[in-house]
């Protein structure tokens, strides 16, 4: 199945995000008019199931009462040590040239995000929350600017070997935490292996992530009222998507690295697929698999002859979350009203469904296709 079902459907999704008022004001200059008057939304229904039988009881029990210490991760949904679940992640810009492959450390991720830079490929950025045993996390490359922009989202220490010229002042304003591997903590965080070429042979590690923190004197814990980014279902639920389409096999439609999903019947997990077969880490050797992918469907413009990219991650639009072999559709706005200090910037992204109720996710790991608006028809589910 092509697009989001076919042409008549995505444009009724379009219609959706002007109607339920989710525009903001983007950070881009729009040059679409969307104001064009479309036929009624097909709902889509959207169950969840126990995730095992709950013996009876006289006295029903919360589902998601924790043991002494631990708290529900902002990234996964699952218990953590709480110095773990309320210490800000770091988000590490991966290499995902064919030539840095296998990664090391990006299975230790719990949310991964894919964006589309020059030239047709992509680069990833994983959010960690866990990394103190890794010796060897990428390899790294350089920043794009919105990466930092979804970073904030969940509060996160941005961390990146360089960056485009557009990202400059973003990266300077002091609501970014960020470690550079050209900046001031460099040699501090980052170290060359002699296994791969340059630029493929940059890492980092648990020691140089902690080192890097510790000189620039970064915030260590999530600030005061910090809420997360995603909305996780009870630990004894299971998102299901009953009703939803088919999404088995999700096809991105990146140029270069050509990924893809397939569902796992015996997991209940999608294993990741790119340059022709499975996506691997080279710490584990096992193959990359998450509970939810989400597509985001971004507006986005190119900034000048070397293809360099804007996307619009403020104003609003549509998503596909897939779980469990089937997709529900939906849309995201950045919440104005959970921001820090009052800075849009800082405020999280957030998923709804077609009635404007926030999504509730899987627990476990997420991975986040974020895609041009424009590529909407190219879209493989079935």
């Amino acid at each position: 199945m092509k697009g989001l079902l076919n042409k008549k459907i995505i444009a009724v999704f379009f219609a959706v995000v002007l109607c339920i008022g989710i525009i903001y004001g983007c950070k881009k200059d729009k040059d679409e008019d969307d104001t064009e008057q479309v036929p009624e939304t097909p709902t889509v229904e959207v169950t969840t199931e126990p995730a095992q039988e709950t013996p009876s009881d006289d006295a029903e029990e919360d589902p998601n009462q924790l043991e002494p210490g631990m708290m529900r991760s902002y990234l996964s949904g699952y218990p953590v040590d709480e110095k773990i679940g309320n210490r800000r992640p770091i988000a590490i810009m991966l290499n995902n040239l064919e030539a840095a492959q296998p990664m090391s450390g990006i299975s230790y991720a719990d949310v991964v995000y894919e964006y589309v830079v020059e030239g047709g490929i992509t680069r990833l950025m994983g959010l960690f929350e866990n990394y103190d045993d890794l010796d060897k996390i990428g390899s790294v490359r350089s920043c794009r600017e919105y990466f930092v922009y979804t970073a904030l989202e969940f509060d996160a220490i941005y961390m990146h070997f360089g960056q485009a010229a557009y990202a400059v002042d973003l990266l300077a304003r002091d609501y970014v935490d960020n470690l550079n591997g050209l900046g001031e903590a460099g040699d501090t965080c980052f170290y060359r292996t002699t296994d791969r070429q340059a630029p493929h042979n940059v890492y980092t590690s648990a020691a140089g992530i902690e080192a890097g923190i510790k000189k620039l004197g970064y915030r260590e814990n999530h600030y005061d009222g910090f809420q997360g980014k995603f909305r996780f279902c009870d630990l004894n639920e299971v998102i299901t998507n009953e009703g939803g389409g088919s999404a088995k096999h999700i096809e991105p439609d990146y140029k270069i690295n050509k990924p893809w999903f397939e569902y796992n019947e015996e997991t209940g997990k999608y294993d990741r697929y790119q340059y022709g077969g499975p996506q691997i880490d080279d710490l584990t050797g096992e193959q990359l698999s998450y509970d939810n992918v989400i597509m985001q469907y971004n507006k986005w413009t190119q900034l000048d002859q070397k293809d360099y990219l804007a996307f619009d991650c403020h104003s609003g639009g549509i998503i596909q979350y897939c779980t469990k072999g089937k997709f529900s559709i939906g849309t995201w706005r950045r919440e104005a009203d959970s921001t820090r200090d009052g800075n849009f910037d800082t405020a999280p992204i957030r998923y709804y469904d077609m009635e404007g109720n926030e999504i509730k996710i899987n627990n476990g790991k997420t991975f986040v296709c974020v895609i041009q608006d424009t590529a909407l028809d190219d879209i493989v589910l079935e």
